[in-house]
């Protein structure tokens, strides 16, 4: 018979990173829908800027996978959890990267 601990150690990270897969998605779905999505005007500052995102959740993949290598996490376990903290750093990096700067003329 299966213990509490194993199901629990299978299930939370999907849980965790199924909770911020939801907030990022909600919160660019909220972003879209008053218009204040990230524009660049450049079309290399634009490509960067959506690919943020994605290109924080390779990197999380591939720290989830060293970090499964050095400890004793499962393989699994550690690219889900590193894919989906990439998925939120990515998602912030793209905040703060595509705020518009106010400049104040005198």
């Amino acid at each position: 018979m299966v213990s509490a601990i194993e199901i629990a150690r299978i299930v939370l990270p999907l849980l965790i990173v199924w909770g911020i897969a939801i907030f990022v998605v909600t919160r660019l779905k909220l972003n879209h829908q008053r218009g204040t999505l990230g524009k660049k005007k450049s079309t290399a500052a634009q490509s960067l800027l959506d690919s943020l995102i994605p290109l924080g959740m390779l990197v999380g993949c591939v720290i989830g996978m060293i970090i499964s290598m050095i400890f004793s996490f499962t393989f699994s376990s550690a690219i889900s959890l590193g894919a989906g903290i990439g998925l939120l750093v990515g998602y912030f990096a793209y905040e703060v990267y595509g705020k518009k700067k106010k400049v104040i003329l005198n």
